[in-house]
């Protein structure tokens, strides 16, 4: 995670603790799942977290919040292996749509995704409001 938060240029950003992905992905209603790439050994190189939404057009739709290869591993395939897993699941599951986000510099990820066919739009923004404006504007609206 802390790898993923420098290559985004944000490595301060890292909030949540093991015991957080612990407990929010591997209790008896988890909050996310995951798929790993692993080599023979067993050591992760890469990971893929994603999560159930629904679309108000679509339906069930699946969220893919992270997809990242330890920098020493990427081009061996790990990443697409990943990527075709979750859209494989999403397919056998019967989700409507998978979606998520791509940094606008991150162009080796854009050419990838479309490459696949996934679309890349340019005209939505997102939307993220932290834990501090969250308190600010609940304090100020109550």
């Amino acid at each position: 995670m802390v790898e993923l938060a420098v290559f985004e240029k944000e490595p301060n950003a890292v909030e949540i603790t093991v015991d957080d992905i612990i407990r929010d992905g591997f209790s008896n209603k988890p909050k996310f799942k995951t798929f790993v790439a692993e080599e023979l050994d067993g050591t992760i190189v890469g990971m893929a977290l994603f999560y159930e939404r629904y679309s108000t057009w679509k339906g069930k739709t699946l969220h893919l919040e992270d997809l990242m290869v330890t920098e020493a591993k990427r081009g061996i395939g790990a990443g697409k292996k990943l990527y075709t897993s979750i859209m494989k699941y999403a397919q056998e599951n019967s989700f409507k749509r998978v979606a998520w986000e791509v940094l606008d510099w991150n162009v080796n990820a854009i050419e990838f995704y479309k490459n696949t066919g996934a679309t890349v739009y340019d005209q939505w923004r997102v939307c993220h409001m932290n834990e501090q404006s969250l308190t600010q504007f609940c304090n100020e609206n109550i």
